[in-house]
């Protein structure tokens, strides 16, 4: 049960992203959506992390060299994504107002995806199973 708890809770502050992500492109004052192309880079962001779990084997517990490549690719993309919108905003495509709101969804989203690997990455204490 405590598998679900952590599932609805991610799923809620997830919803609260995309609606900080929303709400920046839709207020009329603004309506300019080019900040939803950030959502690329949320579908991006847990990739390199999936596919290094899949291929690399548990057996070495020091720090190698796979691990290391995957969380820079990882931080890269992450950056990429509040640096999108600061370059918007900079160039005037998007006013500073919704890029605030658009980097607070940033924040929230990266933090509930960071929330599933720390929750569900570990299969010790959770199993999909149950």
């Amino acid at each position: 049960m405590p598998g679900i708890k952590a599932l609805v809770g991610l799923s809620f502050t997830g919803a609260i992203g995309l609606t900080f992500l929303f709400v920046g492109c839709a207020v009329t004052q603004y309506g300019v959506y080019w900040p939803v192309f950030a959502m690329f880079f949320y579908a991006l962001s847990p990739v390199p992390i999936l596919l290094a779990n899949r291929s690399s084997d548990d057996s070495d517990n020091s720090s190698n060299v796979c691990k290391d490549l995957v969380y820079f690719l990882t931080t890269g993309i992450v950056i990429s994504a509040y640096g999108y919108h600061i370059v918007l905003a900079n160039c005037g495509l998007i006013e500073w107002g919704p890029c605030s709101l658009v980097l607070t969804g940033d924040t929230i989203i990266f933090f509930t995806i960071f929330g599933f690997f720390h929750v569900f990455g570990s299969g010790e204490e959770f199993s999909w199973e149950e």
